[in-house]
């Protein structure tokens, strides 16, 4: 963050998971939903204390087809990976500190 605080230019996206989400119940294993719950409330503290064009925001993927999805997802990778580019090339004007599934904003 502090280089891209100086540069004054940066999007951060961090990979959450809904199952560290308080408004869908914390769902999930423990230690999987109280780390990815750690990592929304930094999203969230990072988001308040940046400046400039700088933009940090939470994507949940959601449940796609990978090693521990499992290969009876119907979610590809690929559908699950648009939320993360999206806001990692997000305009000077696009959101700050949102958690996101499918470009839609989403319970903490």
């Amino acid at each position: 963050m502090p280089a891209t605080l100086e540069a004054g230019y940066g999007r951060v996206v961090n990979v959450s998971s809904g199952y560290g989400s308080f408004g869908e119940g914390l769902e999930g294993p423990a230690a999987y939903s109280l780390s990815k719950a750690a990592l929304d409330a930094l999203t969230l503290k990072l988001a308040a204390e940046v400046r400039g064009d700088v933009k940090v925001n939470a994507a949940c993927p959601g449940w796609v087809r990978t090693r521990m999805g499992g290969s009876g997802t119907r979610r590809c990778v690929e559908k699950g990976a648009e939320t993360i580019v999206w806001l990692a090339t997000l305009p000077a004007g696009g959101r700050n500190g949102g958690f996101l599934r499918d470009r839609r904003r989403i319970p903490w």
